[in-house]
């Protein structure tokens, strides 16, 4: 799509646009940690949102979606309500700079991604665009640490997501042809050059035919399931508890939760054994990473999906199907569902020379499960990429 003659038309103005693009992230290890505390590894890849704009000097918004329907509208000198629908990232963005900034100028713009919705922080990737937007606009010079905090912010207090920092860091720091490596405790984090024994690869992102929506479904009661086991563990330790808002399984050693695991409800003792694993795949990952063993992180892809699967307990039945085909597939090394795992997209880490028959393979065998998503199912070819530019 040409978002800068879209903007033009929607806005009937010769005037050249400002523009901020920001590309989507995938998470080959280390999901459904960030929120805990825990590490996580990620790229940005080379699609994203682009949104074009001009400032407006009587604080007046108007936006237009080359995604969605609709236009939204409103005044950033009042407390714009939530009407849940795409308007509400712009208005979160707004909210959450006006904690720290004097916000005059308000926006015209036209914003559009160019993949389908779901799996790939298509929320973060909005949210930072439309902040780093306002920014220019009203004068403001940001980090890149105070770009993720101000996007986390917004999803948290906002659009009331309980998600984790994993997004934004990946959509942020990413530098291609690196992996990156986070800690989320402390934000520390390593970009991890790809190494000269590593064969070709790419990914691919396999859009199911089901677009992901995280509001109505158990994103929410997963974390503070998670959040529950921590809780109790450290009771049942007599390890002082605090806050429930303030439990994190970082702060729960695996030792006490192997002593008292059998103390706790099932389903609080599967998320507890998906965060602990992923913290080990993590750095498994890294050191498959640089030491250039595609197979090896591959493998470990493979793990990861398959706890998310059976402890995290997510992933739809087509995003599971997808799972188990891709473990069939020749070229492909390792791949998993991405993102929270209510519909949406996988990923997958493939040889570039299969791609075909990667391609063939998988719309063969998924469409035979699920023909009705035949016009809907689609693969997009990616590579890294860098994180959002300041």
């Amino acid at each position: 799509m040409d978002i800068s003659a879209q903007f033009k038309k929607k806005f009937n103005t010769s005037q050249k646009p400002f523009s901020v693009f920001c590309p989507y992230r995938i998470a080959p290890v280390g999901a459904h940690s960030d929120y805990q505390h825990g590490l996580i590894s990620g790229f940005a890849i080379d699609h994203g949102v682009e949104i074009n704009y001009l400032p407006t000097d009587n604080g007046s918004v108007k936006l237009y979606s080359g995604n969605f329907d609709g236009v939204t509208e409103f005044s950033v000198y009042e407390l714009p309500q939530r009407n849940y629908n795409w308007g509400d990232f712009a208005k979160a963005a707004f909210v959450s700079l006006k904690r720290s900034f004097k916000i005059d100028k308000g926006l015209i713009g036209f914003i559009y991604g160019d993949l389908p919705v779901g799996g790939l922080s298509s929320s973060a990737a909005v949210l930072i665009a439309y902040i780093c937007a306002i920014a220019k606009i009203n004068d403001i010079s940001l980090s890149r640490q105070e770009i993720v905090d101000y996007a986390l912010y917004a999803e948290h207090d906002y659009l009331e997501m309980n998600v984790g920092k994993m997004d934004q860091s990946c959509e942020v720091y990413s530098k291609k042809d690196h992996l990156l490596f986070l800690d989320t405790l402390d934000d520390s984090y390593r970009l991890i050059p790809t190494s000269e024994k590593m064969p070709p690869y790419e990914f691919a992102v396999i859009f199911s035919g089901r677009e992901r929506k995280l509001a109505n479904t158990a994103f929410n009661s997963r974390v503070d399931e998670a959040k529950a086991a921590a809780f109790a563990l450290r009771a049942f330790a007599g390890i002082p508890y605090g806050s429930f808002k303030d439990s994190y399984m970082r702060d729960v050693k695996r030792e006490v939760f192997d002593a008292y695991k059998d103390k706790i409800p099932p389903a609080w003792r599967r998320r507890a054994e998906h965060f602990y694993g992923e913290f080990d795949r993590v750095q498994r990952g890294a050191k498959a990473w640089e030491n250039g063993d595609i197979s090896e992180f591959g493998k470990i892809m493979f793990e990861s999906g398959k706890s998310s699967i059976y402890n995290w307990e997510t992933g739809s039945p087509e995003l599971q199907t997808l799972y188990e085909i891709m473990l069939r597939c020749d070229g492909v090394y390792g791949g998993r569902f991405s993102g929270a795992g209510f519909n949406g997209s996988s990923i997958a880490l493939i040889n570039p020379d299969k791609r075909e028959n990667v391609s063939a393979f998988l719309r063969e065998e998924y469409l035979k499960v699920y023909p009705r998503y035949e016009k809907d199912f689609s693969i997009h070819f990616c590579h890294t990429a860098d994180g959002v530019s300041l």
